[in-house]
């Protein structure tokens, strides 16, 4: 079940630019509304997620730390990776 919208963001842009928004909406099969909202929700992630501080609540944080302190995984995969030759030489 969504959640009810209720906030409303006004913008001015040029033409041309209304013109790619609603050539690209059309193309994934969105409205407008909905193009718009995702990528700038997307947008929006990416950015503060590059954050340096987080506030996190206590029974997160010992989570978080948990997760930290469990000892790593060896992938074989990447081991296997690892291990060949470089091709590249700097």
């Amino acid at each position: 079940m969504s959640a009810t919208k209720e906030a409303r963001l006004n913008l001015r842009i040029k033409p041309a630019d209304d013109e790619l928004i609603r050539l690209a909406a059309k193309t994934v099969g969105q409205s407008v509304t909905e193009f718009l909202n995702v990528s700038a929700v997307n947008r929006a992630h990416e950015i503060l997620a590059d954050q340096r501080h987080f506030v996190l609540d206590e029974d997160t944080w010992d989570a978080f730390v948990a997760i930290l302190d469990r000892p790593p995984r060896v992938d074989p995969r990447l081991v296997e990776l690892f291990s060949r030759p470089q091709r590249i030489v700097v």
